[in-house]
């Protein structure tokens, strides 16, 4: 079962100083590798002078990858990954500008300062909890579509996408604890005219 999880819904940006190094930390929501990529890029267009632009990037339970751009191997990219894992974050990138101050901070300070670059960043953070869900699809004849989808949307589960075809069917994001409970409310407000068919996992805001 996929375990919770915290993400964001907007940029957070802050600014760290080691040794009269700035460093200048940005994480953002990204679903997807792509996501991830096309902030990264943004960054980089706009800190283009800076010393160093260091990434790090974790999306869904599998993918995580770090980048020292420059900076010794493992001293950036990987503290950064630590970070956002190490907190519980997941479907976020981040990006931490170096502008070098003239004083060299070796391995074990480079590691600290891009490590707390974003753990600075995330405390200033107000993270959404996600938790497992399930895509359920509920297909009714087009005489109840109507009544059906009002009540779906009233409801606290997230109508996700509404296909129109020989019936109706409504995909609706579902607690995984609630799969069955939901199951039961439809087949009683459908008098068992629906079919009811899980789907994909998926997580949804807590």
């Amino acid at each position: 079962m996929s375990a919770p999880y915290l993400t964001l819904t907007t940029v957070v940006e802050h600014e760290t100083e080691a040794r009269r190094s700035r460093f200048i930390c940005a994480v953002a929501p990204a679903r997807t590798v792509e996501e991830a990529a096309a902030f990264i890029a943004g960054r980089r267009a706009e800190h283009a002078g800076a010393t160093h632009n260091c990434t790090a990037y974790v999306i869904g339970e599998r993918v995580q990858k770090g980048d020292d751009d420059g900076e010794p191997g493992g001293t950036a990219g990987t503290p950064m990954v630590q970070a956002l894992v190490g907190r519980g974050f997941s479907d976020v990138v981040a990006v931490v500008t170096r502008y070098f101050g003239g004083t060299l901070l070796g391995a074990g300070g480079l590691v600290r300062a891009y490590g707390g670059a974003v753990t600075e960043t995330l405390d200033r953070a107000e993270p959404v909890r996600m938790v497992p869900a399930r895509l359920v699809h509920v297909a009714v004849a087009h005489d109840q579509a109507g009544r059906v989808e009002n009540d779906l949307r009233a409801s606290r589960h997230a109508v996700r996408e509404v296909t129109y075809a020989g019936e109706v069917t409504f995909a609706v994001a579902v607690g995984l604890d609630e799969v069955a409970a939901f199951a039961d409310w439809v087949a009683t407000l459908t008098a068992g005219r629906a079919r009811v068919t899980p789907g994909a996992d998926l997580h949804v805001p807590a």
